[in-house]
């Protein structure tokens, strides 16, 4: 399904198994660079690009938020929306440990655990995103709805307003 021969990551290989259509998009990319420096490398409009970001919940839980990169997640609001009193980010250091992936190549889409995962809902009405493929240096394009459904996730609003 992937339309450019790319070493397959999880994310990759759980589409496949789904039978969900995505397109891979490789670029050069060593270091990490924040989303909106990908979309500018790749030609695309930030807005269709997403960030995934991992949370730490009061509890202990940890969860999962995909939104635009240039957008801001309203942890309050997230909060709320998983049953949490408060959330935190996860620390960099400890992101391999608990998902499998490093900054830069964080996905929702094959973690090493399935944690209760969150696509802001402002996303669901484009026709496709972009979302890291698993490692630094691959882009996925799929349709929203499928990213929902691979990554077992549910739709809301946990965008920062200006």
């Amino acid at each position: 399904m992937a339309k450019e021969k790319v070493e397959k990551t999880n994310a990759l290989r759980l589409l496949d198994r789904m039978k969900i259509p995505y397109e891979a998009h490789a670029y050069p990319c060593q270091e990490f660079s924040g989303g909106e420096d990908v979309a500018r490398q790749l030609g695309l409009d930030p807005a269709d690009v997403c960030k995934t970001l991992v949370t730490v919940g009061k509890s202990g839980g940890h969860y999962v938020f995909v939104l635009p990169v240039s957008g801001e997640l309203d942890r309050k609001k997230a909060a709320a929306l998983v049953g949490e009193k408060s959330l935190e980010m996860l620390h960099v250091k400890d992101l391999l440990a608990v998902t499998g992936y490093i900054r830069g190549g964080c996905t929702a889409l094959g973690m090493k655990k399935q944690f209760p995962t969150v696509v802001e809902q402002s996303l669901r009405e484009k026709p496709f995103i972009y979302v890291s493929g698993g490692r630094r240096g691959l882009q996925l394009k799929l349709a929203p709805g499928d990213l929902a459904k691979a990554a077992n996730a549910q739709w809301g609003d946990v965008l920062a307003k200006d």
